[in-house]
């Protein structure tokens, strides 16, 4: 018989003894593989249906867009088919419930979309309302917030329109757009009458272009593209909205696909320990097959044979899970998907979960495998000679790299930047070796000060904590883990809705009215103060565009190298600024000084914020020319300012000195406070009554919008990070049912010792308390400590424990872990000791 045939038949005579077991060994990896293989199937499907209905995502084959009306452009004889659209923020209102609210206006003629429809209820909605007449499609989302229905009438502007439908779904529209800027569509012939098309408001004027199939819409943009980007036309093709919509679930789908990789690294932590604990048990049998001539080499492999054949079956199994589990995705993301996705096997994905699977479980498996190749003969009598510490082993250490380099090749694959991937591969090993560093110091500090004194159940129940087959290490690293991820999704997403809930705070305004037009000024001023209300700033904004930095135009400014260039950005985009010679409470000056002028013939010299001059390599000094209507005017930079601009305030990037701009055309913005929402709801029903152009943000509706729009992400992340919850779970009770054995024996002792099995059952519940509670422990500290560098670092917001929250998840794991641990052990508890003996 040859030596694998013999590996073969050793394996095989041990599997059927060790298979349930085994069988824990594979189940810790099964739901990282189905959630990897689950998410990269998404996104295969989803790339399938981008490419299948890229059309559907724009409506039409070309779009052009501007602030101003477009005129003949040169594509329009080319066309078989044109729609047009003015779209603008404004506010709308219920005539029979008198509320109201701001939405997207969007004023149409002609037939878009020419690919897809618009979807309404009733279906024929659509159809009669581009018949004519003062009809309106609503988004749901209005008409369920204001409790309207078909055939009820809605006030825009100066017209009133009867709703002619229910807007169910846009081309290209996600659930995350119409919950920020829910649409109502009129007519375009009625949005003069309306009286919204005035100075100040914002306007975007849109044309549609149906093509036909020997016209190239890219070409043509390339073809136009520098008049385009002289007159600040933006183009955009079914090309250009594909690539956008690719990436966009590209980055989406990898971020979701690295957080299943982490609930796979943590199940490949319980198949390390579960392995670990197999190994332990299998020396003695080792030591005697090496007294019979049996290599250390060959005797290690029957236990790789094993592993690697339960490796491949789980990593089939969750592959197949993984298969399942897309089915469930596409309402998962609902609210994200600007497309309908058609769910089918994807074999490339499937393939990817079964060799990522069997991979990492060879290599995690391999650490404590290793091990047999030092048990020598001597073992059988000196079973310490058989443990090896892993410093001493140079092997073992080349383990750990593969680990290192398998998780850094992964990330790479997923992020595309060596950078990023290393700072993955970083944050992963931090939390690991944080994880590790606390479960051995609290064994160490046991070990070496546990006080005698302490009564004998809680001194028996920590002492668990560090005897031979103790699960310290694992559980705390894996629920320790799953329960950082899922704690500081929470706390980041308290902090954020905490700072966002402005509208509570002393001295805060919670109501913004902006597009007011300079003959209305007064007049809204004192329908405010007659309502005893503040008005806590009155701000003038003119709109304007900048013609040239330092002598260098736009044009010239695209002749320069690459490395040389200004953002195209800073010469395209549209500045909004106001004049006054002082600062406000959300400014700070940092360097320079704000200058005034007092004759004619003095210099004007401008403030910019910091961190937008910064981006945009903008210094002291610098010479800008503006454009305010057609008139150029010479600035300086005078001064950086640091502006605040999570305040509520009038924030502007740029800030002018008083008698500049004074009779430029202007519109202005008034903010207020009210007494809470029932009078915010009044006083914002009487402006858009009596002012139907004026625009009003009520900053508690904006809470409550940002409230719905975390609570959407956050569902999606908290799915993905559920599985790490989840495989901590299985790895708690893999762990728990492979140290029964342990367990059992240490009962039978303390039973015969004359113990009854409530002092037993007490010892294990406390030891499950302890454990539970050190894992959670760690995972909330470990989450306090990842809230606060995102606080501090990413999102700038002063550090808030959410200590409430935090005290509710460590009695939940705590719960969790005491109970299956619970479960694991009653029967041990309640059998007398000499029926276990038998057994």
């Amino acid at each position: 018989m040859s030596d694998f045939s013999w590996v073969l038949k050793m394996a095989f005579r041990d599997f059927r003894k060790n298979f349930s077991r085994l069988l824990l060994f594979v189940s810790s990896m099964v739901v990282g593989i189905a959630a990897l293989v689950g998410i990269s199937s998404f996104g295969e499907n989803l790339k399938k249906g981008i490419d299948q209905q890229s059309k559907e995502l724009v409506g039409a084959d070309l779009v052009l867009e501007n602030n101003k009306p477009l005129g003949p452009q040169p594509t329009d004889s080319l066309a078989i088919g044109t729609a047009e659209e003015i779209n603008f923020a404004s506010m709308v209102a219920f005539p029979s419930t008198g509320a109201s609210r701001l939405t997207q206006v969007r004023a149409l003629e002609g037939n878009f979309p020419f690919y897809g429809k618009l979807e309404t209820i009733p279906a024929e909605a659509e159809a009669s309302f581009r018949k004519g007449g003062k009809r309106a499609l609503v988004e749901k989302l209005l008409m369920a917030q204001f409790n309207a229905v078909i055939g009820d009438s809605i006030k825009v502007g100066n017209v009133s329109f009867y709703i002619e439908g229910e807007l169910q779904k846009v081309p290209g529209q996600t659930g995350i757009t119409a919950t920020v800027a829910p649409a109502v569509y009129i007519p375009m012939e009625y949005v003069e009458e309306t009286g919204l098309i005035q100075y100040g408001s914002r306007l975007e004027y849109v044309r549609y272009y149906q093509l036909d199939d020997l016209t190239n819409p890219d070409d043509l943009v390339k073809k136009y593209e520098e008049q385009w980007e002289e007159e600040k036309v933006d183009a955009d093709t079914v090309e250009d909205r594909k690539r956008q919509t690719g990436r966009s679930f590209e980055n989406l789908s990898n971020f979701l696909s690295l957080v299943a990789f982490i609930a796979l690294l943590l199940g490949c932590v319980g198949v390390a320990s579960a392995v670990n604990v197999f190994v332990k048990e299998k020396l003695a049998s080792v030591a005697v097959l090496r007294c019979l001539g049996v290599s250390a080499w060959t005797a290690m492999k029957i236990y790789l044979v094993q592993i690697v054949i339960m490796g491949l079956a789980g990593a089939v199994f969750g592959s197949l899970m993984g298969s399942l589990l897309q089915f469930i995705l596409p309402a998962v993301f609902a609210d994200f998907l600007p497309i309908d996705v058609n769910i089918g096997l994807s074999w490339k994905s499937i393939g990817f979960g079964v060799i990522t699977g069997l991979l990492v479980s060879i290599l995690f498996a391999l650490l404590p495998l290793l091990k047999i190749r030092k048990v020598s003969p001597m073992a059988t009598l000196r079973p310490e000679e058989s443990e090896t510490k892993i410093n001493k082993d140079p092997l073992r250490w080349a383990v750990v790299v593969g680990i290192l380099l398998f998780v850094y090749g992964f990330s790479f694959y997923l992020l595309n930047g060596w950078q990023t991937a290393l700072g993955f591969t970083g944050f992963v090993v931090f939390a690991f070796l944080i994880l590790w560093s606390v479960a051995i110091g609290i064994m160490w500090l046991i070990r070496k000060f546990l006080p005698i004194s302490l009564q004998y159940p809680i001194r028996q129940s920590l002492a668990n904590l560090y005897r031979p087959n103790n699960q310290t290490v694992s559980l705390i690293a894996t629920i320790g883990l799953g329960t950082a991820m899922i704690s500081t999704l929470f706390f980041v997403q308290n902090q954020l809705l905490d700072e966002a809930k402005f509208a509570d705070k002393k001295d805060q305004p919670n109501m913004l009215l902006f597009d007011i037009q300079t003959h209305q000024v007064e007049a809204v001023a004192d329908k405010i103060r007659s309502k005893d209300l503040p008005i806590m700033q009155q701000v003038p904004i003119v709109t304007m565009g900048l013609e040239s930095i330092n002598g260098l135009t736009k044009k010239g400014n695209d002749t320069l190298p690459e490395e040389e260039k200004r953002s195209r950005g800073l010469y395209n985009r549209e500045f909004r600024v106001t004049y006054r010679d002082t600062l406000i409470s959300s400014e700070r000056l940092l360097s320079g000084e704000l200058r005034k002028v007092i004759n004619p013939e003095d210099s004007i010299f401008v403030s910019f914020d910091q961190g937008y001059a910064m981006r945009t390599g903008i210094k002291l000094g610098d010479e800008i020319i503006f454009n305010v209507q057609g008139r150029p005017i010479t600035t300086y930079v005078g001064s950086f300012r640091d502006v605040k601009f999570n305040q509520v305030s009038t924030n502007f990037l740029v800030l002018f000195p008083e008698n500049v701009l004074n009779n430029a055309p202007k519109f202005h913005v008034v903010i207020t406070k009210t007494k809470n929402d029932r009078q915010a709801a009044d006083v914002q029903s009487e402006i858009v009554r009596e002012f139907p152009n004026i625009s009003v943000i009520n900053l508690g509706a904006i809470v409550e919008t940002l409230e719905e729009i975390l609570g959407k992400i956050s569902f999606v992340i908290q799915f993905m990070a559920f599985f790490s919850i989840i495989t901590g779970i299985l790895v708690l009770i893999s762990s728990l049912i492979i140290s029964k054995y342990q367990r059992m024996r240490e009962s039978i002792l303390l039973r015969t010792l004359g113990a009854d099995s409530g002092l037993v059952s007490k010892i294990n519940t406390l030891e499950y308390f302890f454990l539970g509670s050190l894992a959670s422990l760690s995972g909330i500290l470990l989450s306090f400590l990842a809230t606060w560098l995102l606080s501090e670092f990413v999102f700038e917001l002063p550090f808030r424990g959410a200590y409430k929250e935090a005290l509710i998840v460590y009695l939940a794991i705590t719960a969790l872990t005491i109970l299956l641990g619970w479960l694991n052990g009653r029967k041990i508890v309640k059998m007398p000791p000499m029926e276990i003996l038998r057994g």
